[in-house]
């Protein structure tokens, strides 16, 4: 394909986009309005859904297992791309994660899509993915088969403060779980050596744990939380728990410290006498791997629509965890930021929760479908890097055969 069919196809998209720009923005509006938080996001996905049928798109909500999961399909190429929506809100804050602009952004790339989906031979994919938050929708997703038979997945997330070049960024990845300690009540006056110390297992863990971090790689992060640890004064307590999470930059390092981790709650239950066990209530998030020859084409185009991309300092540019870090281990990916600008919030905050809706908020909306839209664009028009991407999803298809035969 000529670089004369990419100018071409990027007017179309951007054009297209134009003419959708109300329903879109309107999208975001609606789901900061009304947040719903993992795996409850019934109106969210409806609302995701409703847009894209309207345009034409094939549309189911509820598939690959999860009821809040949308796929929406247009256009039957050879070239599938598939652009991850999220929805989810947080408890308490609503979406200041800003994933009502993900929505709508990722909404509005598609929609764009849609224009040259025949002349470029795609097949464009909107694939909501509920529970990024707590709950690894995308990881779910993964897992069931939704991005078989995909070429290449992206997305965009927002931020706060100014707009980065994103070329060498990744994410942390994370492992949460939770150990429970089960020791014997008794009286903590009258018979306190009749009892097992519960909650003093939970203790001795964090001990072990905070002396575990000397020994640890640079960058790697443990949080520990006390979420039981008995209830009256004077009853020793029969049972504790722990929250714990690991996030560290590398998949390897991440699973070494979690390892290490839980040799620390159990040495703790041995030394107090208590019982444990532990269990992973959501799949565990690897760090993000990027496409640098896509993420360069989003940088590009990004810049094309009129911002000013600046480097991060050494070390920054990547932090938090995200289940597009799994989708990015298993195949060509891309998660950048798109910058709210303006806004002082930091993500995760009520005050970034209020800058997610807005003028500024509505920027970022229309400024990330577009650079999204013109990313497909240049790789679907670019025979060499198409011819890379499909290369890497044959490699796939026949690592998947032989395990499948191994098995």
């Amino acid at each position: 394909m000529s670089t004369t069919t990419s100018v071409t196809a990027k007017v179309a998209v951007q054009e297209r986009l134009a003419r959708h720009r109300s329903a879109v923005l309107a999208l975001s509006a609606q789901l900061h309005a009304d947040p719903e938080v993992a795996f409850e996001e019934h109106r969210s996905s409806a609302r995701v859904s409703a847009v894209l049928e309207e345009a034409g798109f094939d549309t189911v909500v509820g598939c690959y297992g999860l009821p809040t999961a949308v796929e929406a399909v247009y256009g039957s190429g050879s070239f599938r791309v598939v652009i991850c929506a999220e929805y989810d809100a947080l408890p308490g804050i609503g979406h200041a994660c800003g994933h009502n602009i993900i929505a709508a952004s990722t909404v509005g790339a598609a929609l764009s899509l849609a224009a040259v989906a025949q002349e470029l031979d795609l097949t464009v994919v909107l694939l909501g993915t509920p529970a990024e938050e707590d709950g690894g929708g995308k990881v779910l997703l993964l897992n069931a088969g939704a991005f078989a038979n995909a070429h290449l997945a992206l997305s965009a997330h927002p931020t706060s403060g100014a707009d980065i070049d994103c070329s060498g960024t990744s994410s942390q990845g994370c492992d949460r779980f939770h150990v429970q300690f089960r020791g014997k009540a008794s009286h903590a006056a009258v018979a306190p050596s009749a009892g097992v110390n519960a909650l003093n297992a939970a203790t001795v863990a964090q001990v072990a744990i905070g002396l575990l971090r000397q020994q640890l790689p640079d960058g790697v992060r443990i949080n520990a939380l006390v979420t039981a640890g008995g209830s009256a004064i004077n009853v020793i307590p029969e049972h504790a728990e722990l929250t714990l999470e690991v996030r560290a930059r590398d998949a390897a390092i991440q699973n070494d410290v979690t390892h290490k981790v839980l040799l620390a709650c159990e040495g703790a239950a041995l030394a107090t006498g208590c019982s444990w066990s532990t269990e992973q209530p959501s799949p565990g998030y690897l760090p993000l791997r990027q496409h640098e020859g896509l993420l360069n084409l989003w940088n590009r185009n990004l810049t094309a629509t009129g911002r000013t991309l600046i480097r991060p300092p050494a070390g920054g540019g990547g932090g938090g965890s995200t289940d597009m870090g799994n989708v990015s281990q298993a195949m060509p990916a891309i998660h950048p930021v798109i910058a709210v600008l303006g806004s002082q919030g930091m993500p995760h905050t009520a005050a970034f929760a209020d800058e997610t809706c807005g003028p500024d908020a509505d920027a970022a909306v229309m400024d990330a479908a577009l650079a999204l839209a013109w990313t497909v664009v240049d790789a679907a028009a670019a025979p060499e890097l198409r011819a890379s991407l499909c290369r890497a999803r044959d490699e796939r298809w026949r690592l998947a055969d032989a395990l499948a035969v191994g098995e």
